[in-house]
């Protein structure tokens, strides 16, 4: 059994189709409002918020994923997101049952270095202070022997489907509803980005290989880094039609977090789109030489398809 902990958005959709390919059809749904992604996946509703919860869903698992996600809110994220990890961890511990945990780089420096899996911690703002603590309290777990687990870290998404980030709610949201590209602060800084079922199949490769376990791994990205400049002038090619775009100063943000709970969000991830933001996967495409990891190119044209095929049947 391999049970996915927050399995109905992009990154867990994704997971539970590759692990039915290629490694398992015993597979274990589990959240608050989980629903079945393969016909043959098993459902656990529960809030694993609740230790005694925790405990079950992982209950007769050979390897737990940790891919759940929680809303935008810094509130929600303090009260709710280490307490889940502490149970999680609890969790896995008494079952004697492997952690997959997919993380993402809240907790680095902002500050235009390359990030690397040694790169240390420097959190800027609350969000990145809750990562932080998630990741630390596994890490020590970790180096203590108290638990076989393995972190997987993925930078910004970008890709189909339920994919939710910043590229694809400035870009391709945008290109969607025919409205104007909008890029937060500068279009000139380098960026790495990963397509979501890059990192799904990654985690599940990873989760999957006894030797990967008790270290980080960064997940693989296309090594090209390109601007937004870039990003936008590749995505013109691809579909065909020169795309305008506008840069959002950070005033405005600030100005919409007057008003909106969402700018006063956003507005904390700002200093990652204020320099270059780098990402390191030497080590994965080290060890998994033959991971086809999908290249900008691929993914814009399977978004650009895929909207095409909406409209199409809309």
């Amino acid at each position: 059994m391999q049970t996915i902990l927050g399995a109905n958005g992009q990154i867990g959709e994704e997971l539970a189709r590759e692990l039915k390919r290629n490694f398992t059809s015993d597979i274990r749904i589990v959240g608050r409002n989980a629903q079945k992604v393969n016909d043959t996946d098993e459902v656990f509703l529960v809030d694993l918020s609740i230790r005694e919860n925790a405990v079950e869903a992982v209950k007769d698992s050979e390897i737990a994923y940790f891919t759940l996600g929680l809303p935008i809110s810094t509130s929600l994220w303090e009260e709710q997101f280490s307490l889940i990890t502490r149970n999680v961890i609890d969790a896995c511990k008494i079952n004697g049952t492997k952690l997959v945990f997919f993380d993402n780089t809240y907790m680095y420096p902002q500050d235009g270095r390359v990030l690397t899996e040694d790169t240390e911690f420097a959190p800027v703002g609350r969000k990145g202070k809750v990562r932080e603590e998630m990741t630390a309290m596994l890490l020590e777990e970790m180096n203590s022997g108290q638990i076989d687990a393995v972190i997987c870290r993925a930078p910004e998404f970008y890709g189909p489907g339920k994919t939710q980030s910043i590229t694809n709610t400035m870009i391709f949201n945008k290109i969607k509803e025919g409205q104007t590209i909008e890029i937060p602060l500068s279009t000139d800084k380098r960026r790495s980005l990963i397509w979501t079922p890059d990192a799904s199949r990654a985690t599940a490769l990873i989760g999957n290989t006894s030797d990967a376990y008790g270290q980080t791994w960064h997940l693989p990205v296309d090594n090209s880094h390109p601007t937004y400049a870039e990003f936008i002038n590749l995505v013109s090619e691809i579909y065909g039609k020169e795309f305008e775009f506008t840069i959002v100063p950070e005033y405005i943000f600030q100005k919409g977090a007057q008003s909106s709970t969402v700018f006063t969000e956003l507005l904390e991830l700002l200093p990652r789109y204020a320099c270059d933001n780098l990402f390191e996967d030497a080590k994965f495409r080290s060890r998994f030489s033959e991971f086809h990891t999908t290249s900008y190119r691929e993914g814009i044209e399977q978004i650009r398809n895929e909207q095409t095929s909406i409209k199409k049947n809309q």
